[in-house]
């Protein structure tokens, strides 16, 4: 049996995640996954190559030292932000027509339709991918792939969606990996292999709207009939909630993010006893500060409710709001933020679950490898494993350490669970709130050629206008 190790890094705009697994026929196994504070990002494209390949440096020598190997290409994830889509048609002309159309025609149609689409300026955009939405032969229209195949007909036309990028974003990413001295094996359009290990195959048949909340960009993809339809981004995420309580409660970036995960939420007439709780944040050098729990929450809920508004707003664009059936799926890092599906299900009227990737692969020792944060890394590799790619590394020598007498070893104090370095945090009662009744002890515990450009439609673009106070 075949094998072969294959690593990810999705480069997202506030962690960098590093996946490698190897891959023994149609087994997957994750051997390491790891994220780290991301640099050089904005809105998931590379605006600043130096500051990213340094950071990257550092987050790929972790994953090579651990694993004993050395990372010599991988697969990539391309920005989300800025790409616009266009309707058009491709057809390929058969020399046997009286034999069976066969799957391999299909995929050459596809692969041409990458590689020959006419872009209206070559210099500054590139295609990211082409998602074929029918076919159609002499006699028959609207047929999707696994009917085409087996017709007869002198030619094949596909009606295909063309997702097309800056070239100049995938140029920051080639310098990137260039100064890291790693190739690129392939660059993925990340809403296409996520959906392959979030979404089900019923639920991307029946209708539903994939929605992946990162720090800087939320990404829209709407699949139906078993195909993506749709796409959009917005330039919205987890870093602007981030920013308004870091603006509105004068504290540093990095606590107001903190404080996020800790304490945030999305619904503040859902916190009961705790809204009346108060955060004392405590400085070295400066007075204790106080934030309400609530005030928190209305802070969260105020930015969060626009981002909903704006995904609403695509899904409404796309024309295929009254057919999602499967309701809205969300993944990606800001998808965990308390109460947020709640206020989504509130606000849309869909049904709403959290996307984690499903269970297609195994992994022992690797923390955080089934959150909706990795989904993006993760889905690269289940991809790349299907498209064939070869080994991404080359496995090193493993030194054999000379023993040596141990010495006893002091103990150190225990830590004190401070997640906030020098602040401390505490919760405290304002003193509105009832005492608490005494629980009783249970007394049992259970448990992509002929091209027609058919139309072009850009992806929703505007601009949001943040207030902050």
């Amino acid at each position: 049996m075949q094998q072969k190790t294959i690593a990810a890094i999705d480069l997202g705009t506030s962690k960098f995640s590093v996946a490698v697994a190897r891959i023994s026929g149609e087994d997957v196994e994750i051997e390491y996954y790891r994220e780290h504070p991301a640099a050089g990002i904005r809105n998931s494209f590379v605006f600043n190559p130096k500051q990213a390949s340094e950071k990257l440096k550092a987050a790929i020598g972790e994953a090579e030292e651990a694993l004993h190997i050395k990372i010599r290409q991988a697969v990539v994830g391309l920005p989300r932000f800025s790409v616009h889509q266009k309707a058009a048609s491709g057809t390929l002309p058969r020399s046997e027509p009286d034999e069976y159309i066969s799957r391999e025609e299909i995929e050459t149609l596809k692969d041409l339709a990458l590689s020959t689409y006419p872009l209206e300026d070559e210099k500054r955009e590139v295609i990211y991918g082409a998602v074929a939405q029918s076919f159609s032969t002499e006699e028959e229209i609207q047929l999707v792939e696994d009917d085409v195949i087996g017709t007869i007909s002198s030619s094949v036309t596909g009606n295909f969606k063309i997702f097309i990028g800056d070239r100049s974003r995938t140029g920051a990413i080639d310098k990137v990996f260039n100064d890291l001295s790693i190739a690129i094996a392939r660059k993925y359009f990340l809403p296409d292999t996520t959906s392959s290990i979030v979404l089900s195959q019923e639920e991307k048949i029946n209708g539903v709207a994939l929605i992946e909340m990162g720090a800087g960009v939320t990404s829209v993809s709407i699949w139906h009939g078993g195909i993506m339809r749709y796409y959009a981004a917005i330039p919205f995420g987890g870093n602007t909630v981030t920013n308004d309580i870091r603006l509105e409660c004068g504290i540093s970036e990095s606590l107001a993010e903190n404080i996020k995960l800790a304490y945030g939420s999305c619904l503040p007439t859902r916190l009961a006893s705790l809204s009346e709780k108060v955060l004392q944040i405590r400085y070295e050098d400066r007075p204790t500060k106080e934030v309400q729990v609530k005030y928190l929450a209305e802070i969260i809920a105020a930015r969060t409710r626009e981002i909903i508004d704006a995904i609403l707003y695509e899904i409404q664009q796309s024309g295929m709001q009254d057919i999602l059936r499967s309701g809205i799926v969300l993944t990606g890092g800001c998808a965990n933020l308390t109460g947020l599906a709640g206020l989504v299900k509130d606000m849309s009227g869909y049904n709403v679950r959290l996307g984690y990737s499903r269970h297609l692969f195994s992994a022992s020792g690797c923390g955080g490898v089934y959150a909706t944060g990795a989904t993006g890394a993760i889905g690269m590799i289940l991809a790349a494993k299907n498209d064939s790619l070869q080994d991404c590394v080359e496995a090193l020598k493993v030194p054999v350490p000379e023993k040596e007498e141990e010495e006893p070893e002091e103990e150190e104090p225990a830590a004190d669970g401070n997640l906030f370095g020098i602040n401390e945090i505490e919760v405290v009662p304002t003193g509105k709130e009832k005492e608490p009744k005494k629980k009783r002890e249970p007394k049992n515990k259970r448990p992509k050629l002929i091209w027609d450009t058919l139309t072009d439609k850009l992806g929703s673009l505007y601009d949001f206008i943040s207030k902050e106070d």
